[in-house]
């Protein structure tokens, strides 16, 4: 039980002390999770996906996240997203997380294919703490407890059809999670500056830079930089750094042109390397034209 507590007590200290947004290697395929300003810009096209990453891979009680999410654009400049997130970290002894947000993006033509979209996140979010066994329940410190908070995020999103570049904040009330005036979870709000291009190398490759910096206050800056290949518009691979702490390979297919699936792996390159068999992540996207009204875009976007 001692090393079960310890292990426990390490991934809280993770969650209290580092960044506390849920991370995701796939993170350009549904930037509305960091960023309520992110548009798929296809009126009448409805895009509908869901991730799960299971992290540090071998550790009992490791983080645990699975995410469904909905693009749904009312026309052409008004664009709402919908996403649920649960999070775990702990076993007998668990802090979970519920979140659910409706986000509202109004876009801007500027010129040349140029748009611009500021975007605001709503939602209320659910902390709890709970402790499962005899020898932990009857412990105030590891008593059940829960609080459920009001989420705001703002963001604004730049884009074209070959790049985009996006600021934003998806939580701007801080809060915290405590027993018995002891703190157990502490969110802060976070910052996250992301971009990424598309190069045409031909017609058979496309290549795709991007990344994502990520900013908590008493918290040392952190990023992603990812590289993907697109052949045929159809298969990918890639690869990802995260800063101190992962090297990650990426593949995705187009199994049709409405439907993707995506895999990332994460090779762990911090100091909790030896205790773990690295991290999984699966997404699956689903685009369709609910209305008839898709306008069969003639330079359709690729992230």
């Amino acid at each position: 039980m001692k090393v079960k507590i310890f292990i426990v007590l390490i991934l809280c200290g993770l969650s209290v002390c580092a960044q506390q947004e849920t991370q995701y290697t796939q993170y350009m395929y549904n930037m509305s999770m960091v960023n309520p300003g992110y548009v798929i810009n296809e009126p009448g096209v409805v895009q509908v996906g869901s991730l799960y990453r299971t992290q540090w891979v071998g550790i009992e009680g490791a983080p645990k996240t699975a995410n469904a999410f909905a693009h749904i654009p009312l026309n052409d400049k008004i664009e709402l997203s919908v996403n649920y997130l649960n999070d775990n970290i702990g076993g007998n002894i668990n802090i979970s997380e519920n979140m659910f947000n409706i986000d509202a993006a109004y876009k801007i033509s500027l010129n040349n294919r140029l748009n611009v979209s500021f975007g605001l996140k709503l939602g209320i979010d659910h902390l709890n703490f709970s402790a499962i066994g005899s020898n932990v329940a009857s412990d105030p410190l590891f008593g059940n407890t829960n609080k459920t908070v009001f989420n705001v995020g703002a963001g604004v999103f730049l884009f074209k059809d070959n790049y985009y570049v996006g600021l934003s904040s998806p939580n701007l009330i801080p809060s915290n999670l405590n027993i018995n005036s002891e703190i157990l979870y502490n969110e802060k709000p976070h910052v996250f500056l992301i971009g990424g291009y598309v190069f045409d190398i031909n017609d058979k490759f496309k290549v795709k830079p991007s990344t994502v910096l990520k900013y908590v206050g008493g918290v040392p800056l952190s990023f992603d930089v990812s590289t993907n290949v697109l052949y045929l518009e159809k298969f990918e691979l890639g690869i990802s750094y995260r800063y101190q702490d992962a090297i990650s390979g990426l593949a995705g297919f187009n199994i049709t042109s409405n439907l993707k699936l995506g895999y990332a792996y994460d090779f762990n390159t911090s100091k909790l390397k030896t205790f773990n068999n690295g991290s999984h992540e699966f997404i699956l996207l689903y685009k369709f034209d609910l209305l008839g009204l898709n306008k069969n875009y003639s330079s359709p976007r690729f992230y």
